[in-house]
C-alpha cells in the first residue's frame, strides 16, 4: 500500500482509460478530429506499451511511447508522477461521462450530443428519450420528426444490442495480443480459435489457444495486460479478462504436442462438436479438447486401479485427431454442421478457394470518385501484389455524392489507363517491371460502378458501356422501393449485354444497412442463365454477398467473383475476407470470375451477348 501522501501508483490500463475519456470527451465538444484521434491513438499505444510507464518515469527512465507527440507525453508524464491531470478534471467538469454515452447512439455523433445538450440540456440517455418522445427535436435546426424516429430506434438498438465486432476489428485485437504475448518464456504456439478463425461475419468474444511449458507465467502475462480492463477468471490453465473498451478473451492453455483436439473443440460451432462427439461415443470413445478417453459398457469414463483414464488418445494435428475418427481434414470455415460431415463421409468435400487464386480484383475506386489514393497508385499496388489485373470501377454520373463521373471525365480516365498500360507493358518487356509482377505481366483494366437508377435505367448508355473492359453495376439509391421494383432493378442488370458483375447485390452494411428486399433465387436463376457474377464484396463492413447467399448462388450455378471494393491502397487486403466468405459458402477455384487469367477474364466478359442470345 502507497505511504500517506504518495500518489497512486496508476497501471498502463488505468492511464490508457482515461486518454480514452479524453478522445471521448474533445469528441463532444466537437474539436478536430485529428486531435481526437491522437488521444485514442495515445491510449492503445499505452495499453499495448511492454514498459510499465507509471514505474518507468517514477524511476526516472521516462519511455519512448510510439506515435505520442510532446503535448501529449507531458500529460501522460504528470498522470505517471501525480496520479492526477488537470486537462482530465477540467474536462470532466465540463463533460459529464452520461454525456459521452450518448455516442454509442447509432447515428447519433459528437456534434448531435453537442447540440442537444446546449439546446436541450440533454445529459443522459433517459434524457434524450424523453425529448425525443415529447417532440422537442424536431424544433432544433437540422433535425425533424424522422430525426427523432431514428434516435428513438437507436436508443432501442443501443439497449438490446449483442456487442459484436467485425472481422477486421477481431483480428486486430488478435494481432496485438499475440505481439503482447510472444515474449512469455516457454510459449511454443499461440493462435485465434473460436468463431474467428471459423470467419463467422461478425465475432462476438475471442478464444486464445496456446502451448506452453510455463502456463503460470503466461496467465501471468495475460491476465496483467495493460489492455486489460477486468479479470473475469484465472485458473492454472485457463484464464478469461474483459478488455478496455473491448470483448472478453478466454486464453485456454494446451499441453505441448496435444493441440489436434484442442482447436476442433474450441474451433468448431457447437453443432458440429456434438456430431463428431456422436460418432467418437458409437465407436466407443469420449471426445473432449483433452483428447479420446475409452468409455466402458456402462456408457462411463473406463478408469484405471487408481482413477486415471484407462485410456486417452491424443493427437498433435487436427487432420490427425479427425482421422482417429475416420474423417479427413474439416476446414476450420466449414465446422457450421451445415453439410460437412456428411460430405466428409462420402468423399465429397470440397477443394476450397485461397487467396493465392485470385489472379485481380474486379472492384476498386481511385480519387476519381470516392477513394483516395490516385489511379496509378491504385494500379502500382495491384501490381505489386501479383495480380494479372486490377479493374477501375469508378462511380458513374448519377451517384452525386461519391463524385460520379460524366462522360467527359470518362473519356479523360480512360486515356490515363491506356498511358499507365502502355508504360506497364514497356517496362515489362525492358525487364523493368517491380518485383513482384505476375509473369503474365499486368493491365490496369478500365471498368465503373455502374449506377442502377430508380426507374431501372442505367447510368450510361450501351454505346458508352460497351468501350469498357469491364462493368460492374450497383444499387445504392431509392432503397426502400418494393420488392418487385428492386428485383426488377438489379434484373435489368443482370440482363443488359454489358454488364458483367453485380456488386454487393444485397447492398447491405452489416449492423447497420438491412439488406435489400430481393426475390432472391430469381436473381440467382438469371445471373446464372446470363453468365453475370455477382460479388462477395470483401470489405468486413459489407461482406455481401453473405457466405449462405454465396452458397445458394453457387447451388443455382452461378459464377462469383471475390472483390476488395477498395477505396484506398490498404483496402486491397480486403479480398482476404471476401475469400473467408466464399470458403465458408464451399466454394473452389473455378466458381469464382477472378482466378481466371486476364485473358480468359476479357473473353468470358465478350461472350456475354453470346449467352444472352441462348
Amino acid at each position: 500500500m502507497a505511504a500517506q501522501g504518495t500518489p497512486p501508483i496508476l497501471s498502463n490500463g488505468e492511464l490508457a482509460r482515461i486518454f480514452h475519456e479524453i478522445g471521448d470527451m474533445l469528441e463532444v465538444k466537437g474539436e478536430l478530429v485529428y486531435k481526437t484521434v491522437a488521444y485514442h491513438k495515445a491510449a492503445d499505444a499505452i495499453a499495448h506499451s511492454p514498459v510499465e510507464i507509471s514505474a518507468a518515469y517514477l524511476a526516472g527512465k521516462p519511455p519512448r511511447i510510439p506515435g505520442v507527440g510532446e503535448a501529449i507525453a507531458k500529460k501522460i508524464e504528470e498522470l505517471a508522477r501525480t496520479g492526477r491531470l488537470e486537462y482530465y478534471e477540467k474536462l470532466r467538469l465540463e463533460v459529464p461521462p452520461s454525456l459521452v454515452a450518448l455516442l454509442d447512439i447509432p447515428g447519433v455523433g459528437p456534434r448531435t450530443v453537442k447540440q442537444l445538450n446546449e439546446e436541450l440540456g440533454v445529459e443522459t440517455l433517459d434524457d434524450l428519450r424523453r425529448a425525443a418522445e415529447a417532440g422537442a427535436l424536431r424544433g432544433l435546426k437540422g433535425m425533424s420528426e424522422k430525426t427523432e424516429q431514428q434516435v428513438l430506434a437507436g436508443i432501442v438498438a443501443l439497449e438490446n444490442r449483442q456487442e459484436r465486432m467485425r472481422l477486421g476489428q477481431a483480428e486486430a485485437i488478435v494481432e496485438s495480443l499475440l505481439a503482447d504475448l510472444s515474449d512469455v518464456p516457454g510459449l511454443r504456439s499461440i493462435r485465434p480459435a473460436g468463431s474467428f478463425r471459423r470467419r463467422r461475419e461478425t465475432i462476438g468474444d475471442l478464444d486464445l489457444l496456446a502451448e506452453t511449458d510455463r502456463p503460470a507465467e503466461l496467465v501471468e502475462r495475460f491476465t496483467t495486460l495493460g489492455s486489460v480492463d477486468t479479470v473475469i477468471g484465472t485458473g492454472p490453465h485457463k484464464a478469461a479478462v474483459k478488455l478496455l473498451r473491448g470483448p472478453q478473451v478466454d486464453l485456454m492453455i494446451m499441453p505441448p504436442g496435444e493441440a489436434g483436439t484442442y482447436l476442433i473443440h474450441f474451433t468448431g460451432s457447437k453443432e458440429h462438436n456434438v456430431r463428431l462427439r456422436g460418432r467418437a461415443r458409437d465407436r466407443g470413445w469420449s471426445l473432449s479438447e483433452k483428447g479420446y478417453l475409452r468409455i466402458g459398457e456402462d456408457g462411463e469414463p473406463a478408469l484405471g486401479p487408481n482413477g486415471e483414464p484407462a485410456e486417452l488418445r491424443t493427437f498433435e494435428t487436427e487432420a490427425e485427431a479427425y482421422a482417429f475418427l475416420d474423417l479427413p481434414f474439416i476446414a476450420p470455415e466449414l465446422r457450421e454442421d451445415r453439410g460437412e460431415i456428411e460430405a466428409a463421409l462420402a468423399g465429397t468435400l470440397p477443394s476450397l478457394i485461397a487467396r493465392a487464386d485470385l489472379r485481380g480484383d474486379l472492384h476498386s475506386h481511385s480519387d476519381w470518385s470516392d477513394g483516395v489514393h490516385t489511379i496509378e497508385q491504385m494500379a502500382e499496388a495491384a501490381r505489386r501484389r501479383g495480380y494479372s489485373y486490377l479493374v477501375l470501377s469508378d462511380h458513374t454520373i448519377s451517384l452525386a455524392i461519391a463524385r460520379g463521373l460524366d462522360l467527359e471525365r470518362v473519356a479523360a480516365q480512360r486515356a490515363i489507363v491506356a498511358a499507365l498500360n502502355r508504360r506497364f507493358e514497356a517496362e515489362e518487356r525492358d525487364g523493368a517491371a517491380p518485383a513482384g509482377t505476375a509473369p503474365e505481366g499486368f493491365r490496369l483494366l478500365h471498368g465503373c460502378e455502374l449506377e442502377i437508377r430508380a426507374d431501372a435505367t442505367l447510368d450510361y448508355p450501351d454505346e458508352v458501356l460497351a468501350r469498357y473492359d469491364l462493368v460492374v453495376a450497383s444499387v445504392h439509391v431509392s432503397r426502400r422501393q418494393t420488392r418487385e421494383q428492386l428485383t426488377a432493378r438489379t434484373l435489368a442488370a443482370i440482363r443488359n449485354p454489358n454488364v458483367d458483375v453485380i456488386a454487393h447485390p444485397a447492398g447491405r452494411y452489416i449492423g447497420t444497412r438491412d439488406d435489400l428486399d430481393l426475390e432472391w433465387d430469381e436473381i440467382y436463376r438469371e445471373a446464372a442463365r446470363t453468365g453475370t457474377a455477382l460479388e462477395i464484396n470483401g470489405s468486413d463492413e459489407r461482406l455481401d454477398l453473405s457466405d449462405v447467399r454465396a452458397r445458394r448462388a453457387a447451388e443455382f450455378g452461378c459464377v462469383l467473383s471475390i472483390d476488395s471494393d477498395a477505396h484506398r491502397i490498404e483496402e486491397l487486403d480486403n479480398v482476404r475476407w471476401g475469400t473467408a466468405m466464399a470458403r465458408r459458402a464451399w466454394l473452389s477455384a473455378d466458381q469464382v470470375l477472378n482466378t481466371r487469367s486476364r485473358a480468359d477474364l476479357l473473353a468470358w466478359v465478350a461472350a456475354k451477348p453470346e449467352r444472352l442470345a441462348r
